[in-house]
């Protein structure tokens, strides 16, 4: 068995002490297509965080078994190829649900209090117009969560029994489960938008989402609404966006998200007042950063010792061993 897992971007110790910890040898790069490309033809594995493996990089990696993904989201994955070549495509769904969701929550209650304003008005010596800051209280107000995987699900437990939000979803495969508090689920977008005082996006990228939240949904939603995006920045139509804030179509927005990442500091969105921006931080805890390391080498072990990994998207070849 080849041993040799290529990192185009370093991660937590604790990844890297598993996989030496059984043998495995570990080599870099660096994360461009080119290094990539020449170093991955005699690696057995590759671990991403945000490096794109396309269709050129796998067809040259004659090897290679499994794309281990560090973290959720795989669009940067040519999905397509690796299930023509067999090549397994895992990732750690489960290690940065909390991170995530925690974020989500403290971008809820920063844009319902304007505390991003707040800090200006300080800092900038504005402190007599406090009074001119008015905010909202989330108890009893109601979130609307489009996608209801494991961070949706984990974002609508602590606003439901936290902050005592009422919850109404939107997901075409929810299944109907007993949760411990009140969901109301709706089988249109629409019926969510509309009655929504805090939208929140945690659908993947798929073509089917790409640009889901647009000008018609837009219409739909309350002008006192704020819009919360830490999923995928694409999900969103930023120039209906932007026209949605400045004709007070909804009152605020956070994301951590982006069309193209890093946004341009001239990018319009970085002259809005009232919109909370962050770059694409939400999942970088100590304790969500070792998680997903952790995770994403049991995947690579799992493979490569001929397992079938516990967590994956594409279903590559079993190895014999």
């Amino acid at each position: 068995m080849s041993n040799l897992v290529l990192l185009p971007e370093d991660m937590d110790a604790a990844g890297k002490q598993y996989l030496l910890e059984r043998g495995y040898e570990i080599c870099f790069c660096e994360n461009c297509t080119s290094s990539i490309t020449q170093a991955i033809g005699k690696c057995n594995a590759v671990i991403v965080r945000n490096a794109r493996i396309t269709r050129d990089i796998l067809v040259k990696a004659p090897s290679l078994k499994v794309v281990a993904r560090h973290g959720i989201g795989v669009d940067t994955i040519d999905l397509d190829c690796a299930r023509e070549l067999g090549i397994w495509v895992t990732n750690a769904p489960e290690s940065n649900v909390n991170a995530v969701a925690e974020q989500v929550l403290g971008a809820i209650i920063a844009c319902s209090r304007d505390l991003f304003l707040c800090d200006r008005l300080v800092r900038t010596g504005n402190y007599q117009r406090r009074t001119s800051v008015i905010g909202m209280e989330l108890a009893d107000k109601t979130l609307g969560v489009v996608g209801f995987g494991k961070i949706g699900h984990l974002v609508a437990q602590k606003a439901a029994l936290g902050l005592g939000m009422k919850i109404v979803v939107f997901d075409p495969y929810y299944q109907t489960k007993t949760e411990a508090y009140p969901v109301k689920v709706v089988t249109k977008l629409e019926a969510l938008l509309t009655v929504s005082d805090v939208v929140t996006l945690h659908m993947p990228l798929l073509p089917s989402t790409e640009k889901c939240i647009g000008p018609m949904q837009f219409h739909y939603m309350k002008p006192t609404a704020i819009l919360i995006n830490y999923a995928r920045g694409q999900l969103v139509n930023t120039e209906a966006l932007l026209e949605a804030l400045k004709s007070k179509k909804i009152a605020g927005a956070a994301l951590d998200v982006f069309d193209h990442e890093p946004i341009d500091r001239e990018d319009p969105l970085c002259q809005m007042q009232q919109v909370l921006l962050s770059p694409h931080t939400a999942a970088f805890t100590r304790e969500s950063l070792a998680r997903m390391a952790l995770h994403t080498a049991i995947t690579v072990d799992e493979v490569l010792t001929g397992k079938t990994p516990r967590w994956f998207v594409v279903r590559g070849k079993l190895q014999k061993q």
